[in-house]
């Protein structure tokens, strides 16, 4: 027996990313803005994965939304290839 598939795509392979699509977007920076928001203040300073260039570009923009939020800078830093670190001053990374 024969079907026809109808509304079938390929998947993307394993490596590459789909990209979001503006409400996803806007919601993953209203959430990492929250979160990541609350343990700067709590701490000073906060470390969280990005793996990808979007990731990254992602963590840059909250860092800049947070500064203006606060009034204060907050830095956006890379740790290594995997992490970066958003810090207020006096918490930024040693060398």
């Amino acid at each position: 027996m024969i079907r026809e598939l109808y509304n079938v795509r390929a998947l993307p392979s394993e490596q590459a990313t789909t990209p979001l699509t503006p409400e996803e977007e806007r919601r993953c920076r209203a959430t990492l803005f929250t979160e990541l928001g609350n343990k700067i203040a709590d701490r000073g300073w906060v470390r969280f994965p990005a793996y990808s260039r979007e990731e990254r570009a992602r963590l840059v923009d909250v860092g800049r939304m947070l500064s203006e939020h606060w009034g204060m800078t907050v830095t956006v830093e890379a740790e290594d290839e995997c992490a970066l670190r958003l810090s207020l001053a006096g918490h930024a990374l040693r060398p």
